[in-house]
């Protein structure tokens, strides 16, 4: 191998290296900037031509949705980053899954809640963003009353109603649908930076649905 090879090589993994940490810095920025509601620190990790619903771009108006979001819904929140998974599919595209577990003050009452982000990430001038996230929700219950059964997500003030937790992953679903799985074949190891669209298995992400 080459010396110009060699260190091409490097510098890519050295590259690589850099943003996997950038990007995990980006959700427990996420975290802090929304739960200290600092909207414009919040609305600065997402790219200027960021989409707001269906008719609406902009980083103003994504501000404008977290502030109403925030101020009608919640007293205070904190968000407990976890489990974090990044691949990638280009130099500046990525995308991960980021288990959070939030508590909010909401009321009279105190919600917990165990979800996961499905995120997509993108470099734009040196610079990685949420490109989009999209949240995929366990449940949500009063801090004094565990969850069982259907209908997890309980809001106070809202019918209770399932989550989107396992929806972008098949596995959940197949493996309630076998009667067993001990003789069945077993599938290679993903390829690296494979392991989230192997779960996946095709399904695309407008197939999950979000409330």
């Amino acid at each position: 191998m080459s010396d110009d090879v060699s260190a091409t090589g490097i510098l890519a993994r050295l590259d690589r290296l850099e943003s996997l940490d950038e990007i995990r810095q980006l959700a427990a920025k996420y975290s802090l900037a929304l739960d200290m509601r600092d909207l414009d620190a919040l609305v600065g990790l997402f790219p200027e031509d960021i989409r707001v619903g269906k008719d609406a771009t902009g980083r103003r108006a994504l501000r404008a949705w977290f502030d109403d979001t925030l101020r009608n819904q919640f007293t205070g929140t904190a968000h407990h980053i976890g489990n974090h998974i990044i691949e990638f599919d280009t130099p500046d595209s990525a995308q991960g899954i980021v288990y959070s577990k939030n508590e909010h003050e909401t009321g009279d009452e105190w919600v917990i809640m165990q979800m996961m982000y499905f995120d997509r990430y993108e470099r734009r001038d040196g610079r990685w963003y949420f490109r989009r996230r999209m949240p995929l929700y366990w449940y949500a219950t009063d801090l004094n009353k565990p969850p069982i059964g259907p209908q997890k997500m309980r809001w106070p003030g809202r019918d209770a109603y399932d989550g989107s937790f396992h929806e972008l992953f098949p596995s959940w679903k197949l493996f309630w649908e076998a009667a067993g799985s001990a003789d069945a074949p077993l599938a290679e190891p993903a390829p690296l930076g494979e392991f989230i669209n192997r779960m996946r298995r095709g399904n695309d992400v407008a197939s999950v649905r979000v409330r």
